[in-house]
């Protein structure tokens, strides 16, 4: 076990490691490489956190596990205004996914319904037609094309549009804040700015539905919830927000970096190209959310007492930043560092873990699984269409990928 006396590092970050760390250029899909070493030392590591906040880094599975299923570690925003990339202002309220239970579960529960299995296969058929257009779209264009702005971003961005009842000719205004929002050091005006906008712009779409209501979620949640007081309009318009600002660049991210983890391993790609088994699709993908975890450094928590996370001592008040992609390269998965679409990836941390584990993975899981594998059916020869090293990777933001994905077919 570390002792308090073997935690004694400087407040200020000097002389800490900056996390999440550097990528090698040649291993874009591996984390940093620094982490597998953090992952083999004895307790924890301190880093530094793009913002500033000083930070221990857990990093193996079991520990992220541990600090992910702990009640005694807070996501309470409110709490600990250190959690919290982009400072509320003004009339906006908190996100349930920075409140601690009871309360954080109380809100979570208005939406679970909406997110179930059983409800989301139900829209599986619409999620088809969607990559169909967007395949086809992309092909009239003509090769080469960029996969990110003809196919990855535009499937997730429709689907939550019309989940929530979006406007999807809006697609522009909420895109280009939500990249605001993701990207790493942006200054704290413009994030606020983003924020401030995004959340204008839901709060006047939950005062249309309630006067017009759809078949939608924000209209649902007007007419079941803020009718009976259970949430207020800038609840619901909160939430909301949350929801089509990750909704549609996490998977988006996913469908880009999927397939150029595809075109680099073209055996694999052929698992999936060459079955017309959904078992084995669906085995694939959470394959690929295991292998890429895209989440680099969005789950922070505070500790609100002493305890030990691995044998290792943290203060009360002290942070901890959890290392997905580390805890999902370590030695629960053998053979982790390669990329093998047979494997049974199951139990993967690619979603978080416990109360707060991620609300839309079934959602996720349906776009990819309905996505992947038409793009590689449709367009056999598809391929890179500049050298690897000319890719531009999502470094500097919170959820990693391209930004750009040039192809050829």
């Amino acid at each position: 076990m570390s002792t308090a006396t073997d935690q004694i590092q400087p407040n200020d970050g000097t002389g800490l490691p900056d996390y999440p760390g550097t990528r090698s250029p040649g291993c874009p899909f591996d984390p940093p490489p620094v982490q597998a070493g953090w992952r083999r030392a004895e307790g924890l590591t301190r880093v530094r956190l793009g913002n500033g906040n000083i930070a221990w880094a857990v990093t193996r599975y079991e520990d992220v596990k541990q600090l992910l299923g702990d009640p005694r570690l807070s996501a309470d925003g409110r709490r600990y205004p250190q959690l919290m990339e982009t400072q509320q202002h003004g009339k906006q309220p908190q996100t349930f996914p920075r409140m601690d239970d009871p309360e954080h579960s109380r809100i979570r529960r208005t939406l679970t319904g909406e997110f179930t299995v059983k409800r989301v296969e139900a829209m599986r058929p619409r999620v088809r037609s969607m990559v169909d257009r967007f395949l086809e779209e992309m092909i009239t264009a003509g090769s080469p094309a960029d996969l990110v702005q003809a196919y990855a971003l535009p499937i997730p961005s429709l689907v939550i549009a019309l989940l929530l009842g979006v406007p999807y000719d809006d697609r522009a205004f909420f895109q280009t804040r939500s990249a605001v929002l993701m990207r790493r050091g942006a200054p704290q005006e413009e994030r606020q700015a983003a924020s401030g906008e995004l959340f204008d712009f839901v709060l006047d779409l939950v005062k249309r539905k309630e006067r017009e209501p759809g078949d939608d979620l924000i209209s649902r949640m007007v007419t079941e919830r803020v009718a009976t007081g259970e949430l207020s309009h800038l609840d619901v318009a909160m939430n909301s927000m949350i929801l089509l600002h990750a909704g549609h660049e996490t998977t988006a991210n996913m469908i880009g970096l999927g397939t150029l983890a595809l075109l680099e391993n073209p055996r694999q790609a052929a698992r999936i190209r060459d079955t017309d088994d959904p078992k084995v699709v669906a085995g694939a993908v959470e394959e690929l959310l295991r292998y890429l975890t895209i989440a680099q450094d969005m789950l922070v928590r505070v500790a609100t007492e002493e305890l030990l996370v691995g044998g290792h001592l943290v203060r009360e008040g002290e942070m901890l930043v959890s290392g997905l992609p580390s805890a999902n390269r370590d030695g629960t998965f053998e053979g982790a560092d390669s990329l093998d679409l047979d494997r049974d990836a199951r139990g993967h941390l690619a979603f978080g873990y416990g109360v707060h584990q991620c609300l839309g993975q079934s959602l996720v899981r349906v776009e990819l699984q309905e996505a992947l594998p038409a793009l590689l059916r449709r367009l056999p020869n598809l391929r890179l269409a500049v050298p690897l090293e000319e890719v531009r990777f999502r470094h500097d933001m919170v959820v990693y990928g391209v930004h750009e994905l040039p192809v050829a077919w």
